[in-house]
């Protein structure tokens, strides 16, 4: 029997009604395709004014913080503007100790250097029970490179040009910390430092602005995480605002004085990253630059960071800054310094107990607007809701007390020898394979040095709440090592870090001479000679050790020299006879196992330099990315005076120009190699690269691909660190001889390459020009890629109008 039968009728509309209907549906994917393609193009091409801290702007929160000001007396607002020390003093303080009165009465914002729930929830107490309108407290501190479990010094983390190991460091600082109480950390420190004398070069990320910059980003995303409101994230403040790491002769506190121009090619970009990434705070900073106090200075702190920059988070004095401005010339009285600091951009006195003291008369007197105490207080209040302090202002003192776990050790222990930098690995005598890694079956290990057993130098400065009984010493690490591999450790101190006897030196000798391979652990102090008020006019080794590290080479026997400091050494005689240097920096609390995996080869160093070490403290400050001169000197002979065309080139007569050891700078156990350099143009305008093709309106603008190939063709895996510089002439401004403008980490196996891809548009090739605009000329660039910056394989392009 068959099945019934159907008739389908299918009516196609007219073809004018298919187009209606088609465009009304693709009329929102055209929309986000278009706003996609704006967004693109702002960010790439006109480096659009970035947006704020999305969280600092919210309707709601911002709806409270204005109800709240609404009730506030002039006195309570000011009290928001006061923050003081009440726990171990890091500057000149005040002397006060009734800070539970002050507190009580709404005179007081925020404190520091509280640390541990139960302190800090008892002066929060004291804010919420006896205060009328509950405002709680802002705890601060320096957590610069951990809370407890104290990694690497910045500088170190800086050699390791990973941003996702800054990023995770942060992270485990900020988790440590909130647990603390602290929810506000005075890091990063994002200062360009070219001058090795200056201490506080350790607090960052060296010499470079790009390096800076991206370091930065990374600090704040592991600080402030993906919401601030959540318990273990903690407001980041980022110092010290603006180009406190240039002071005159490197001398801490010193004044700045550079052209706008610097200012903004070289010593900006960093905060500005910092900002872009939504910091929340800002600390300025000490010096006066060009003139002009950083406390009251409303070009930078006002013009720069608020006007162009947008930034809406609070500023914070650095401690007792705004009464420093008496010091400066530029203030008769407190009363005037507390007017001009405010007035400029300054919203928070630290320590100085100006604010508290003088605002409220200033305003009575007709001198001062309270619509200008108003705003501060209310960028205050903004960071405080958005911390969430509002709703969750203690802390939790259920939680057990600090441990440093395995798995932190672990953590910590793998940060460090991703910093570690080998400078040198020579051999003792022709054909024989280098010094290090040290064979496993050597019998006798001598372990020479006064940095060798020092826990509380391991930590670097700024140690935090860290304890030095934590961290394990190279002397500890090698005595266990030894242990199990059955391999002798002689030890011997022979010297203090600062001395000049040398009554240890017969037992440092005695060792040396018995031992198959000597290790000598020299260099700074990590608590008293880095880090704040610590600069040098010397930058040799300190003491005798000098005298003592001549004494054990001149033996003959495998020498491993392994610096411990803080700062670029100037290490000439070293670098001549010792045949193996390792750059350890301040490794933090696990030490003394990532300086043994690193001389065993458990670990490969892979560290690049951050900043330039220089031959000797007459070339500070020495940075690789300099302005080219009139008459440039290559590294000529000085072995006798200079004359003729010789004698005037822009050079030393008593030493080379170059460095001892440059920028980017690192070796390891293996080998890398570098293909020549591509490029995907050898020509492009300045249209392409500023505006998409007028005849291709979907597209970005235009950008130039580098492209090279590394590989491993020694004996074991690595990490290599392949960076990329240009340098660009014809311009109208003098650009740096070298800059780096991109990195790339890559771990190879023995025999295996990467193909690199780097991208130079805009962002990368534009510079500031004499009416301080970002722009991009006609005119030639020169590319480099390779494992430093001095890398040798490059090529060039044009950029024409």
């Amino acid at each position: 029997m068959s099945k019934p039968g159907y008739v389908i009728t299918i009516r196609i509309p007219p073809l004018e009604d298919c187009l209606i209907v088609a465009s009304v549906l693709l009329l929102p994917a055209i929309f986000v395709i278009l706003t996609v393609i704006g967004w693109r193009h702002a960010a790439k091409v006109s480096n659009a004014t970035p947006a704020p801290n999305a969280q600092l702007v919210g309707e709601a929160l911002n709806a409270r913080v204005e109800a709240l000001l609404g009730r506030m007396t002039v006195e309570q607002k000011i009290g928001q503007l006061t923050q003081y020390s009440a726990g171990i003093m890091t500057g000149p303080g005040t002397g006060r100790e009734d800070y539970e009165d002050m507190i009580a009465k709404g005179e007081v914002g925020s404190l520091f250097n509280v640390v541990g729930a139960k302190a800090t929830n008892h002066y929060q107490r004291v804010a919420l029970e006896k205060t009328p309108l509950h405002i709680p407290l802002l705890f601060g501190y320096d957590v610069i490179h951990g809370e407890h479990t104290i990694f690497p010094v910045p500088l170190a983390l800086a050699s390791s040009f990973d941003p996702d190991l800054v990023e995770k460091v942060s992270r485990v600082a900020a988790k440590e910390a909130a647990d603390d109480g602290i929810r506000w950390v005075f890091s990063p420190m994002v200062d360009i430092a070219r001058d090795a004398r200056w201490g506080r070069i350790t607090e960052g990320a060296g010499e470079d602005t790009y390096l800076g910059s991206v370091m930065a980003r990374a600090y704040i995303k592991g600080y402030q995480g993906d919401d601030l409101s959540k318990p273990d994230s903690v407001a980041a403040c980022v110092k010290h605002f603006a180009a406190y790491g240039a002071p005159n002769a490197g001398r801490e506190y010193n004044t700045v004085d550079m052209s706008e121009l610097s200012l903004r090619q070289v010593y900006l970009p960093p905060y500005h990253a910092a900002v872009n990434q939504g910091a929340a705070t800002v600390m300025s900073a000490f010096n006066p630059l060009n003139g002009v106090p950083a406390t009251a200075d409303p070009f930078t702190l006002t013009k720069i960071l608020r006007h162009e920059w947008k930034f809406n988070g609070f500023v914070v004095s650095d401690f007792g800054a705004v009464r420093e401005l008496i010091n400066h010339g530029v203030a008769a009285n407190g009363g005037i310094a507390a007017r001009k600091a405010l007035s400029s951009g300054v919203d928070m006195d630290m320590e100085s107990d100006l604010y508290r003291t003088r605002l409220a008369d200033l305003v009575k007197d007709g001198e001062m607007d309270e619509a200008v105490i108003d705003e501060a207080a209310r960028r205050v209040l903004r960071v405080k809701f958005a911390l969430g302090l509002f709703d969750h202002p203690y802390a939790d003192e259920t939680k057990p007390a600090y441990v440093a776990t395995p798995e932190k050790r672990v953590f910590a222990r793998e940060a460090a020898e991703e910093t570690m930098v080998l400078l040198k690995n020579g051999r003792t005598v022709p054909y024989a394979e280098p010094i290090l890694p040290i064979p496993k079956e050597t019998a006798k290990i001598a372990l020479i040095g006064p940095l060798a057993d020092s826990q509380i130098d391991m930590l670097g400065s700024w140690g935090a709440a860290g304890n030095p009984l934590d961290a394990v010493t190279l002397r500890t690490a090698l005595q266990s090592r030894c242990t199990w591999a059955k391999t002798q450790l002689l030890y011997a101190q022979g010297t203090d870090i600062l001395t000049d006897s040398d009554d240890g030196f017969p037992a440092a000798i005695a060792a040396a001479q018995q031992a198959d391979v000597v290790v000598l652990a020299l260099g700074e102090s990590g608590s008293a000679m880095t880090g704040e008020s610590s600069s040098l006019t010397r930058l040799d080794l300190p003491g005798n050790q000098e005298k003592l590290l001549e004494a054990i080479t001149r033996l003959g026997k495998p020498t491993v020299l392994v610096l411990f400091d803080g700062r670029p050494l100037a290490i000439k005689w070293a670098a001549a006879h010792v045949p193996a240097i390792l750059e350890a920096w301040y490794p933090g609390i696990e030490a003394g196992p990532a300086v043994a995996d690193i001389l065993f080869g458990d670990a490969n160093p892979c560290g690049k330099l951050p900043a330039t070490f220089p031959r000797a403290v007459g070339q500070e400050p020495l940075f690789y990315n300099q302005l080219p001169t009139g008459r440039p000197a290559m590294d000529v002979d000085l072995s006798h005076p200079p004359t003729g065309e010789d004698k005037y080139l822009s050079r030393y007569i008593d030493e080379s120009n170059s460095p001892l050891y440059p920028f980017g700078y690192g070796l390891s156990y293996t080998r890398f190699t570098y293909s020549p350099v591509t490029l995907s143009l050898a020509k492009i305008s300045t249209e392409e690269l500023t505006h998409p093709p007028k005849a291709h309106f979907f597209s970005s603008p235009e950008e130039i691909q580098v492209s090279a190939d590394v590989k491993n063709t020694g004996s074991v895996p690595g990490v290599e660190i392949a960076q990329l510089y240009i340098r660009n002439t014809g311009g109208s401004v003098e650009e740096p001889v070298r800059e780096l403008k991109g990195f790339e980490r890559i771990y190879l196996k023995p025999g295996e390459s990467k193909h690199l891809e780097f991208t130079l548009g805009f962002d990368e090739l534009c510079y500031y020009n004499l009416d301080m605009k970002r722009v991009i000329e006609p005119t030639e660039y020169q590319v480099w890629v390779g494992g430093g910056s001095d890398a040798s394989q490059g090529a060039s392009f044009e950029v024409t109008p």
